[in-house]
């Protein structure tokens, strides 16, 4: 039997395909031509067309969302009680006498926050409003790392700021995450700053990455770390089962 061809427009099927990466993160072409019920050819042309226009980066077999981060101070006001919730579930996995790493981020400046007093905690940051959040309080001591700081990331990142990190041992470690997936791990948008948190990670017992629900379904362009690389994830509670099942048999330690 003959399946019918689709009858949409070019346009239309691409601003489709755009809602479905805004949803998804990624979609693959083969899957596209056949929901559609066009080709293959026909699909590659609409994502050619979207990438032309900033809308998404073409990957083989696909197509991944283009992610645009925003500044650092606009970061602070966005998801500002989610990101709080979060980093007190992240905040948990923090022991007494711990020594952590806490990479620049706004979801981590919230758990340095959220850090309990009186623990006896060494933080170890490349990022001066993580460090501003624990300075003084009772418990904490403060190691802030040195180099070239980045208005963007909020955060030093370079050789110096590496070189740092390197001659440290840490108990957790907290990358800031820009994107992250259960089958490849851990990403980031810049690569100064992927050689700083391969750095902390490589210096560091255990990795808890806290996930805001835009970052498990957002594309970045370097490889951070192998999934197996990563102990501990935090992630909403409404996150969708299904994903939270993958990460899990992946041997991620999930914490809703």
């Amino acid at each position: 039997m003959n399946v019918p061809l689709d009858t949409t427009l070019p346009r239309e099927r691409q601003q489709r395909i755009l809602d479905r990466l805004n949803r998804e993160g990624r979609v693959v072409a083969a899957d596209l031509a056949q929901e559609f019920r066009v080709s293959e050819d026909s699909i590659r042309r609409d994502l050619r067309d979207l990438a032309s226009q900033g809308l998404c980066r073409r990957v083989y077999g696909g197509a991944l969302l283009v992610q645009h981060v925003a500044p650092l101070g606009e970061r602070h006001h966005e998801r500002v009680e989610l990101k709080r919730a979060l980093a007190q579930v992240a905040a948990e996995l923090v022991g007494e006498g711990h020594i952590l790493f806490i990479d620049a981020g706004s979801t981590n400046t919230a758990l340095a926050k959220a850090l309990p007093d009186h623990r006896d905690l060494t933080v170890v940051t490349n990022a001066p409003d993580v460090a501003t959040a624990v300075l003084g309080r009772p418990g904490f001591e403060v190691i802030l790392l040195g180099g070239r700081l980045d208005p963007h990331i909020g955060g030093a990142i370079g050789s110096r700021t590496v070189r740092q990190a390197q001659d440290i041992r840490a108990d957790l470690c907290f990358p800031g995450v820009c994107a992250i997936d259960p089958q490849r791990g851990l990403w980031t948008i810049d690569e100064e700053e992927t050689v700083f948190k391969q750095a902390i990670i490589e210096a560091s017992g255990e990795t808890v990455a806290i996930a805001t629900p835009d970052k498990l379904v957002a594309s970045a362009t370097h490889h951070t770390v192998p999934i197996t690389g990563i102990a501990h994830l935090v992630v909403a509670p409404d996150t969708d089962p299904a994903m939270v099942a993958r990460y899990r048999a992946a041997g991620v330690a999930v914490h809703l």
